[in-house]
């Protein structure tokens, strides 16, 4: 551990203590996160089920030896693991934003 490092510990260790206190004063219990949870899970599903009926569809359409459904069911779940650490990120950006704000 570098000596800048070692003078910084005690500064984060506290502002983590401070945020784990601030977290458990908001509003925000167990409904919250298991609606995240709930919306997380959701944005992962719905693009991942519908790419892949679109591939079936496709596939039954027309002959092919490439199978649409699976190339558009891994298509969907990429989408949908991007839309859910976007929306992860920005309820992150949104907490931290906060901190910011009441330290000022």
């Amino acid at each position: 551990m570098k000596k800048t490092d070692r003078k910084k510990f005690p500064q984060k260790v506290s502002d983590r203590e401070q945020s784990k206190l601030d977290a458990g004063k908001q509003e925000k219990k167990i409904w919250f996160g298991l609606g995240m949870f709930g919306m997380v899970g959701w944005s992962v599903a719905l693009p991942a089920v519908g790419a892949t009926f679109l591939g079936v569809w496709m596939d039954s359409m027309q002959w092919s030896s490439y199978s649409w459904t699976l190339m558009l069911f891994m298509a969907g779940l990429c989408l949908g693991c991007w839309n859910a650490w976007y929306w992860m990120q920005k309820e992150r950006r949104e907490i931290t934003g906060k901190k910011e704000k009441d330290k000022q």
